[in-house]
């Protein structure tokens, strides 16, 4: 039986998990890192057997996956690393040019609801590579940035722009948690290896309670090669940023897929389908 094909996210919101992966955590697995947007096309298209992905890829593809339970990324309020960086008030956005990163998918609806919802603003979107030093492009109004990018503009902020948190503004407008990822399986393979499934499930999760018994050494096993101080890291990675899918985040998951269906950016309201696995 070949070893289970596994996605992992390269970006520090998953630090605790990536620190045990490279200390043992990732025995009998084969992993394959990648942004989200390439995790969520190799999960669908069955390249990976289980993965964390982008939410929105879960309502959008129900049918072929299951979630695992326990495990997700998610806030409750300020993200920092969902970012949207304007030229003007986002109260003046309306029809304006903003610019999404290529690189996740649930940001993007994310975006998209809030601008709408909270402030009667439809803008023109398109997709192009924006940096940090650099975000917004002359042609554009705003940008949205995610992961170790929005994080460092978050602590670099330019006088004459305007900054939004994602995960803020949400809990503005709906005064719910945030999930923005999820660890799924292809349901062919949670049906047709359930001990591999399992197996997946146990690592994740003994991975994350490693990896956050072992905070101050992730972080210090980072922070020379990365634009951050260890005091930034340390609050990013809990008390901002959790890992649990409590009942909590789960209601607050199946509001974002109701405003998400509502503005026609998923076809439906997918059920949570949960793996079974021994918890």
């Amino acid at each position: 039986m070949s070893c289970p094909r596994v996605g992992h996210i390269n970006f520090l919101n998953v630090l605790p998990l990536s620190w045990s992966y490279a200390h043992g955590s990732d025995k009998g697995l084969i992993l394959t890192r990648g942004v989200p947007a390439v995790l969520n096309n190799d999960i669908v298209n069955h390249r990976l057997d289980v993965s964390n992905v982008s939410s929105i890829i879960y309502a959008r593809d129900s049918d072929e996956l299951v979630i695992l339970p326990d495990v997700c990324i998610s806030t409750d309020g300020a993200v920092q690393s969902i970012i949207l960086v304007s030229r003007k008030p986002i109260e003046d956005i309306k029809d304006d040019k903003i610019i999404l990163t290529a690189k996740s998918a649930t940001s993007h609806c994310l975006l998209k609801i809030i601008l709408r919802s909270a402030y009667g603003a439809i803008p023109n979107y398109y997709i192009r590579h924006v940096t940090p030093e650099n975000p917004i492009p002359d042609d554009a109004a705003a940008s949205l940035l995610i992961g170790d990018d929005a994080l460092w503009l978050y602590h670099h902020q330019q006088p004459e722009l305007y900054y939004y948190d994602l995960g803020a503004e949400w809990k503005k407008l709906t005064g719910k948690k945030m999930v923005y990822a999820l660890w799924v399986a292809n349901k062919n393979f949670a049906s047709e290896q359930p001990e591999m499934l399992q197996l997946v499930y146990d690592r994740i999760r003994h991975a994350f309670t490693q990896g956050l018994q072992h905070k101050k050494a992730a972080i210090e096993s980072v922070i020379k090669d990365k634009p951050f101080t260890y005091a930034q890291l340390d609050e990013y990675l809990g008390p901002t940023i959790r890992w649990n899918l409590t009942d909590d985040y789960i209601d607050g998951l199946k509001t974002f897929y109701e405003l998400a269906h509502k503005m026609n950016l998923i076809e439906h309201i997918p059920e949570l389908k949960l793996a079974a696995v021994k918890r």
